[in-house]
């Protein structure tokens, strides 16, 4: 199998590592959508990221369907949500608020270093930041309650993975300080060697 994107997206970054705890074997073809628009579109025409060829030639997109197709055929040991109803939902709505802060969090950094200053919106950069430290907060909250455990699940990777590009691109809009159980759930989960063997690039 062959994962198509780069590490610097969060999509591709918790795609890859969930493969990796649920045992696939692949490779990481970094691709970019934008450095590398030719190539990439050779291989999946939409240039979405990430992309994941399967051996029989099928093209999986988008990080959430990718690892739920995975899910479905993980055993008991590498399944990476609860199969307990109350407990998956729980997790599902936590899940939401994370993959939420890491649209906006994108949208941010898009609308910052893709678009020139003279064309930006400021509204529309208000309201994305707005949306982004709700989600935020809602994140926290939900996990100050959430009971930790030391399995590393989905909300681990997701939440890691996002928070650290949070902190990697909009470290002045997002104050770590501000969201301390999210900063010490990521901080204990990136020494992972899951996580270490994808890093953030």
């Amino acid at each position: 199998m062959k994962l198509i994107g780069t590490l610097d997206s969060p999509y591709v970054r918790r795609t890859a590592i969930s493969l990796h705890l649920y045992g696939a074997a692949f490779e990481n073809l970094p691709l970019s959508v934008f450095k590398d628009l030719e190539a990439f579109s050779a291989l999946s025409p939409v240039v979405k990221a990430p992309t994941l060829l399967l051996d029989d030639g099928t093209r999986l997109m988008d990080s959430t369907l990718i690892i739920d197709y995975f899910e479905s055929l993980a055993d008991v040991g590498h399944a990476l949500m609860p199969q307990e109803v109350t407990r998956r939902a729980a997790d599902v709505q936590l899940l939401g608020f994370i993959l939420a802060a890491s649209e906006k969090a994108v949208q941010h950094v898009y609308e910052h270093r893709l678009r020139p200053e003279e064309k930006r919106h400021q509204p529309w950069v208000e309201r994305v930041t707005h949306q982004l430290l709700a989600a935020c907060r809602e994140w926290e909250s939900l996990l100050a309650k959430r009971v930790p455990h030391d399995r590393v699940d989905q909300v681990a990777v997701t939440g890691t993975v996002v928070w650290s590009f949070i902190q990697h691109r909009l470290a002045q809009v997002v104050i770590a300080a501000d969201f301390p159980h999210i900063q010490a759930f990521a901080d204990r989960h990136e020494p992972l060697p899951a996580f270490r063997a994808w890093p953030l690039n």
